[in-house]
């Protein structure tokens, strides 16, 4: 899957938490919000002053995007968690500071269960 088929496919399966997800349409979605806010962050500088370094400034460009962009996030990450046969309140472990991070990626970085698991078909052919 590449990047414009695996952002088409999260922004259409916007609030879509069953079902399982590649780790290619995970990666590419992850870099994609990664783009996005950068694009944000540059936008609210030339238009509204933003300051990255000033406490008092708000980027409010790069919150109105998170905002759009939190539900599908977090649908492709649960997505994801069902594609290695783990549920979806796996998630929750991004509340533990730094070491719940560190978990959801190692396991966004499996492979993903071979064949049907009890979340769906294999999403790779």
């Amino acid at each position: 899957m590449g990047f414009q088929e695996a952002v088409r496919t999260c922004l259409q399966k916007y609030a879509t938490f069953s079902g399982r997800a590649p780790r290619s349409e995970y990666w590419w979605f992850v870099l994609f919000c990664i783009l996005v806010g950068i694009a944000a962050a540059i936008i609210s500088m030339l238009l509204f002053g933003y300051s990255p370094t000033d406490p008092d400034s708000v980027d409010w460009v790069g919150l109105l995007c998170s905002l759009a962009l939190l539900l599908p996030s977090l649908a492709v990450g649960v997505r994801r968690l069902h594609d290695i046969d783990r549920s979806g309140w796996w998630m929750l472990l991004i509340l533990i500071p730094l070491l719940g991070a560190i978990v959801l990626i190692i396991f966004a970085a499996q492979r993903g269960t071979t064949g049907s698991n009890r979340f769906g078909a294999d999403p790779l052919p």
